[in-house]
């Protein structure tokens, strides 16, 4: 039996097919500097200060977050688990998206605050980082201005943290550390280019 192709269908759809894949926003070029993070994707600024006002968490320490969490990748996923050293079986946790949201915390977020949203956006999960600690600076008094121990209850939980499991986890420690480091030094540099992106945001709107 022969088959005939049609190549120009297989095109069209070859080129279907990478249109869609470059809908993917791409992972920031220069991630050490939010000034730079912002200036490729403008979008994600107004996305921040959406966040920032929604839930009062500073700009600096939720992108910290997503920086460590994913790296800003929008479809972050842990590394898969394996039996015997070799089967694979599944993943190591849930966790999603920028912000590596686990299913149980995500769904909570979503009945929290009554709105759906997806993992792979990047306003979503930053709302997500938003909501996750100002319930922690509610339930525990950790401020929202204090990335270290609001990164360690992020990780752990907040019944991990109160446990203080961390405490026998020191390379957790070392992240958290590195966490509060990176949200001090994008602090610092948005205080240089705040009113840039703000003129920018104007201009646009």
């Amino acid at each position: 039996m022969s088959i005939n192709f049609n190549w120009k269908n297989v095109s069209l759809a070859t080129t279907g097919l990478l249109l869609l894949s470059g809908c993917a926003t791409a992972p920031p070029k220069n991630q050490d500097n939010i000034c730079e993070i912002f200036r490729e994707h403008s979008g994600w600024y107004e996305d921040a200060l959406d966040m920032q006002e929604e839930w009062g968490t500073p700009i600096h320490v939720a992108m910290a977050f997503i920086k460590q969490e994913s790296s800003f990748r929008h479809d972050a996923r842990p590394p898969k688990d394996y039996i015997l050293g070799f089967i694979p079986w599944g993943r190591v946790s849930s966790a999603y998206g920028y912000a590596q949201a686990q299913d149980p915390a995500w769904e909570d977020f979503q009945k929290a605050t009554d709105q759906g949203g997806s993992r792979t956006n990047f306003d979503d999960s930053m709302m997500f980082v938003g909501w996750y600690t100002s319930e922690t600076q509610k339930q525990l008094g950790i401020s929202k201005w204090d990335p270290y121990n609001q990164y360690l209850a992020y990780h752990e939980g907040r019944g991990g943290y109160k446990r203080k499991s961390y405490q026998s986890k020191p390379s957790l420690i070392k992240i958290a550390r590195k966490v509060e480091q990176q949200a001090k030094n994008y602090g610092w540099q948005l205080k240089q280019c705040q009113q840039e992106l703000e003129d920018n945001r104007s201009w646009f709107f």
